[in-house]
């Protein structure tokens, strides 16, 4: 089969850029819901992936005499692949693929239900060009013409240029966006996904590299901000010395669930009761990255940030850190345990936990698991919770126990013999599921305070239970907000990302507390209630019963909340009223969020809290 003639090579590798930007844009409006503030910020979108798509597939004609079909094909196979990953990824997450996060594939689920669930039939389209272009090369007879090398070179030369511009282009847009390189959605849409990745690519050698030069020179600005931060005493000060703890982290759930009900049935009856005599914090927001449930422990463990991109268990898990686990057991002689029914190489805890201090980590191996008693991601929770009791028997005392949940996670699958609610009657399979299997979490707690009553544990026993991140993505929360009875407002995305926080003492009278706080702030406001002071301890958490209800909860992106203002997609608005401000209201919180992820990020990075461990 022949055409004619005038169709040539360098028609194919226009041809080829042609349909990689047709798709990318496409996918950079539609999939990735890119914020757009300005007929500007469309006219970045639409230019930014061109330069570098030129080089990319440029590389099929620049080191052969004419067009390598081969390389060509690839190219564009990568190329999509790349976006692909980075759409599905952005289903759940909000999110884009990073390289830390690729060497944690296993960690955010691998290939199963959860990819599945966010998979859609019209994804066939982004791979229709490369089929054609494949049947293209084999089928029809194009005249191959050698490229000159001034051609290349031009070539080349524009392509260079436009990656150039677009650079340029964003950072006059955005100032702080490669100092501010947390914030992918901001980069990706200054720069394009492709270059974004580049850039990753680049920033993925920063570690080692750091750690390498630090000193303890470099520990200067983390010993400022310790001597300058003070955490006020209360009257609960100690009041809960020498007691056991239990810490119970809650798989993907959210604040919304509390008092809520479906069909007229609470989703949350035994938590419901529980705040009633329970400290409960109730605007307390997932302060997580790509870790997700390993970011919530590093949180708690030792008030630091979690990276951007990856997770810290993976990534530094050889750190100096001065967990809450060495300070217990320092303080209290505490012997710590944590206890999880999933492998202990998942987010690489065995490992990770050695290096906070536990004693000891009671994985998948240390229970009964089978297919009858198993779903999703492993050992259901009312059969892990009366298995953990009996390990917990054992601990010598004071203990610190916890517990990591597992039934309650995306894509949310329950047999119906668990079931002990009705779904959500929405149209969102997803949130209509997530209903049973946090009810299910609910009934599974109540039975573990029953064991524990039962057993003489539970009086001696200060419990916080804590939702470790969100479990409804952006992608679901038109029908959260439907199903709640909200109106729509640009912010209910960051008032979604609240979690519960109960802490329950035994004897003691329960209160809500409405001070906006974060997951960091959970180990400084238990300290507290164990009498430990926090003096002279790295941490960028807050003591929750004497928290700023101004100083901003900071999430990774760059974002924040407190009391008066979110920022949020880089905008400020007003927390009551939703409307965008741009007075510069929310400029003297963000610089404080800018210096604590960077100075989080310099001492995870460089390690250094093994000079201020020398110098004490």
């Amino acid at each position: 089969m022949r055409i004619n003639q005038d169709f040539t090579s360098r028609h194919l590798i226009f041809f080829a850029i042609l349909c990689m930007w047709a798709k990318t844009v496409a996918v950079s409006f539609l999939g990735f819901g890119l914020p757009i503030h300005s007929w500007t910020d469309v006219i970045v979108i639409i230019i930014n992936p061109i330069g570098s798509l030129m080089l990319l597939i440029g590389l099929s004609v620049y080191l052969t005499k004419t067009v390598n079909v081969k390389w060509l094909l690839f190219a564009m196979l990568l190329l999509t692949g790349l976006l692909y990953g980075d759409l599905l990824y952005y289903r759940f997450y909000i999110d884009y693929v990073t390289v830390s996060i690729l060497f944690q594939f296993k960690n955010v689920g691998g290939i199963g239900p959860s990819t599945f669930e966010l998979m859609s039939g019209w994804d066939i389209l982004l791979f229709l060009d490369i089929l054609f272009f494949a049947w293209l090369a084999r089928k029809i007879n194009i005249p191959y013409e050698p490229e000159s090398r001034k051609t290349k070179s031009i070539y080349f030369a524009i392509s260079a240029s436009i990656l150039i511009i677009n650079a340029t282009i964003g950072w006059i847009h955005s100032p702080s966006l490669f100092t501010a390189s947390y914030n992918r959605g901001q980069m990706v849409k200054a720069i394009g996904p492709y270059n974004y990745h580049f850039y990753d690519i680049l920033m993925g050698v920063r570690p080692p590299i750091d750690r390498v030069i630090a000193t303890h020179l470099d520990t200067g600005k983390m010993e400022e901000y310790i001597s300058a931060k003070k955490d006020k005493e209360t009257d609960l000060f100690g009041v809960a010395k020498g007691k056991n703890v239990v810490m119970i982290s809650m798989e993907s759930t959210q604040n919304f669930v509390i008092n809520q009900k479906v069909g007229g049935k609470e989703i949350t009856p035994f938590l419901n009761s529980l705040i009633k005599e329970s400290f409960y914090f109730n605007q307390i927001y997932d302060q997580t990255a790509q870790g997700k449930t390993s970011d919530s422990e590093f949180m708690i463990d030792t008030s630091l940030y979690p990276l951007s991109g990856g997770s810290v268990f993976v990534r530094r898990p050889d750190n100096v850190f001065n967990s809450l686990q060495k300070l217990l057991k320092n303080h209290g002689g505490y012997y710590s345990a944590s206890f999880h029914g999933n492998d202990a190489s998942f987010w690489n805890r065995e490992q990770m936990y050695e290096t906070l201090g536990y004693d000891r980590f009671f994985s998948k191996n240390d229970y009964e698991v089978t297919d009858d008693n198993s779903v999703n991601y492993g050992i259901l929770d009312i059969p892990f919770f009366e298995q953990s009791v009996t390990h917990m028997k054992s601990l010598p005392t004071p203990y610190f126990a916890k517990l990591i949940t597992l039934t309650n996670h995306f894509p949310f699958l329950l047999g119906e013999e668990e079931q002990l609610i009705s779904m959500a009657d929405t149209d969102e399979s997803v949130l209509n599921r997530y209903v049973t299997t946090v009810r299910y979490q609910d009934e599974a707690i109540k039975h573990l305070f029953e064991q524990l009553k039962s057993n003489g544990m539970y009086e001696d026993t200060i419990f916080i239970l804590y939702g470790d991140h969100y479990g409804i993505s952006e992608k679901y929360e038109p029908a959260l907000t439907e199903f709640l009875n909200k109106d729509d407002s640009p912010i209910n995305h960051t008032l979604y990302r609240q979690v519960p926080v109960i802490i329950h003492i035994p004897g003691l009278e329960g209160e809500t507390i409405s001070i906006p706080g974060g997951e960091v702030d959970i180990r400084p406001t238990l300290l507290h209630l164990l009498g430990i002071k926090t003096d002279n301890l790295m941490s960028f958490g807050h003591n929750l019963f004497t928290r700023s209800s101004s100083h901003p909860v900071v999430f990774r992106d760059g974002g924040f909340v407190n009391d008066k203002y979110v920022m949020q997609d880089n905008i400020c608005y007003n927390k009551s009223n939703s409307k965008p401000i741009s007075d510069g209201s929310c400029e003297k919180y963000e610089k404080i969020v800018r210096e604590e992820l960077s100075l989080s990020d310099n001492i995870i990075y460089g390690d250094l809290l093994r000079f201020l461990k020398q110098k004490q």
